[in-house]
């Protein structure tokens, strides 16, 4: 297990105690407040779907912005270099642009409560079954990802062991997504999503006045790691070494194309958010509007890497005791002051809770709504899934808590979760991709396209990549290259499974395939778009070209 260095542990005093605790007072505070709006499982699971966007965007938003974001990203950049930004500009931008402008109409006409249960109604119980055991079961090891993080930083603030530090952690987001449901979550989002930027600009900024601005720190980096560490594209011609270990066609079809659309828009932690939204307008603006605040986050976390690759320059090497994972608490114990430290730390735990927070509210709504009452204890009271709802975060709690220790034996978090990415989230967009915009697509099709999927990249990652059978550089680029192979293995799959398979009865596929829309009841939608920065599209496409603005300065 890989534990933090010794030398890490962070120079706290009473003040910095003191922000940390009025912090955890507030959360509880939210979570005490949002019981009394949970009377059905609707709300408990969904808020009502009675949030505006602003509270929605904002969430979504945050509840990617998880420790494992803040830490995982940290230790991307200072191992790979400014290549961390593909991973926002083109790994995550365009492809959430394409969530709210494409699919959440789909989603929130449909009325589902969960993203496995539009496969319901476009494929068949097995697809929807086994999307809903993949996705819980990729959301437990998620969570325990974002626990792991923790751990961490509660090492560095008190040093706890490390396993004391994820269980206390487990316990306390348990208690407040339970007694608040998801509305607890999302509100404590938007607070965290200020807490976390009052953590990051500080380090950000002190960071690059320690190592003398962009400039020293760019000559510095280039001597010791080469041209190509300060560029996002340099050396990724094919064949050419890089830092990244990834070409410029892997970078855009594995990363641009296949992981990032397959995590933005079937991963249920974010389009939970989405549609929780108060009408089809909200929900459509929910993801551009956290695009915006997405565009710039990128320089909060690869900026703290880079910084700390120039501080320890062996860092994440077997000539260091520090891991690329502890890039984020070295700069909080060789910069920050008391008083500004207890607002990092506190941001770091914000973040952790938000992340978390996000994959065990989605877990227990799949496993609630998809899995249990459709399967095993079906038409029972409304009051009976809100008890059970409450249940299962508890057991979704303490199976993330040993999930954590699976986390615990990467050096860097991002390539794990961009593993787990691969296996879970790709094979299930290539199954929704089909079935909106491919009316033939059998009612089959798409649970034999999940498993394909799935089954091959996990061939390729452990077989392929790891028995050394083609030489990958890095666990970045098996990735990518993973998740291509799920992708087109689970689209020939769907493809030959339908030429053999009776397709769905196309009077049952309206509004679920793409040109078979039935216009919007929602009045408020037209009213909402007469404003400017109401208009969905609008939001998009300024998204998109501000985030290629930023991308050009740092692309060669």
């Amino acid at each position: 297990m890989q534990t933090l260095a010794e030398g890490l542990r962070l120079p706290t005093n009473g003040l910095d105690y003191a922000i940390l605790a009025i912090y955890f007072v507030v959360v509880l505070g939210i979570g005490f407040m949002a019981r009394a709006s949970v009377k059905t499982s609707l709300d408990f699971f969904l808020s009502g779907r009675s949030l505006p966007a602003w509270v929605t965007g904002l969430a979504f938003v945050a509840a990617n912005l998880g420790a494992t974001e803040i830490l995982g990203m940290a230790a991307t950049g200072a191992q790979y270099g400014v290549a961390v930004v593909h991973w926002y500009w083109i790994g995550a931008i365009p492809a959430m642009v394409f969530l709210g402008l494409v699919m959440m109409p789909f989603y929130y006409r449909s009325k589902v409560r969960s993203v496995p249960e539009f496969l319901l109604q476009r494929f068949d119980k097995s697809a929807h079954l086994l999307s809903s055991v993949l996705f819980a079961f990729a959301a437990i090891l998620i969570a325990g990802v974002n626990l792991y993080a923790l751990s961490i930083v509660v090492e560095a603030l008190l040093g706890w062991p490390q396993w004391v530090a994820i269980v206390v952690a487990g316990l306390f987001v348990l208690v407040y997504i339970t007694i608040g449901g998801l509305s607890s979550a999302i509100y404590n989002e938007v607070l965290q999503f200020f807490v976390i930027l009052a953590a990051l600009i500080p380090l950000t900024v002190l960071g690059l006045k320690r190592v003398g601005g962009w400039d020293a720190m760019s000559d510095s980096l280039t001597k010791q790691h080469g041209g190509d560490f300060m560029t996002a594209w340099g050396g990724t011609g094919i064949g050419d070494p890089n830092p990244l270990g990834a070409n410029w066609l892997t970078i855009i079809l594995g990363l641009g194309f296949v992981l990032s659309f397959g995590y933005w828009t079937t991963n249920f932690a974010e389009v939970q958010r989405a549609l929780s939204a108060k009408n089809l307008s909200a929900a459509k603006r929910t993801p551009l509007i956290a695009a915006f605040p997405k565009i710039f986050i990128v320089f909060a976390v690869m900026i703290p890497g880079l910084v700390a690759a120039v501080i320890v320059p062996k860092i994440g090497t077997p000539d260091s005791d520090l891991t690329y994972n502890d890039a984020i608490p070295l700069l909080m114990q060789e910069l920050l002051p008391n008083g500004v430290l207890g607002i990092a730390v506190t941001g770091l735990l914000a973040a952790f809770m938000a992340g978390m927070a996000a994959n065990v509210s989605s877990f227990n709504t799949v496993f609630t709504t998809d899995i249990w009452q459709r399967y095993v204890v079906k038409d029972k009271p409304d009051t009976y899934y809100l008890r059970f709802g409450r249940l299962i975060t508890a057991i979704g709690v303490l199976a993330s808590i040993g999930t954590a220790f699976i986390a615990a034996s990467f050096s860097n978090i991002m390539s794990y979760l961009q593993t787990l990415f691969s296996f879970f989230n790709v094979p299930m967009f290539v199954v929704f991709i089909i079935g909106m915009f491919w009316k033939r697509a059998s009612m089959k099709s798409g649970v034999w396209g999940l498993v394909a999927g799935t089954a091959a990249a996990m061939v390729n990652y452990f077989w392929i990549y790891k028995g050394g059978i083609i030489d990958i550089p890095s666990d970045q680029g098996a990735n990518f290259v993973s998740a291509i192979v799920g992708f087109v293995a689970g689209a020939v799959v769907m493809v030959v499974v339908t030429l053999f398979t009776p397709p769905k009865p196309e009077a049952e596929l309206a509004g679920l395939v793409y040109g078979t829309e039935s216009p919007s009841p929602d009045e408020e939608l037209e009213e909402a778009d007469k404003a400017w920065y109401r208009k969905p599209a609008l939001l998009g496409w300024g998204a998109i070209v501000l985030a290629a603005a930023c991308y050009i300065p740092y692309s060669f």
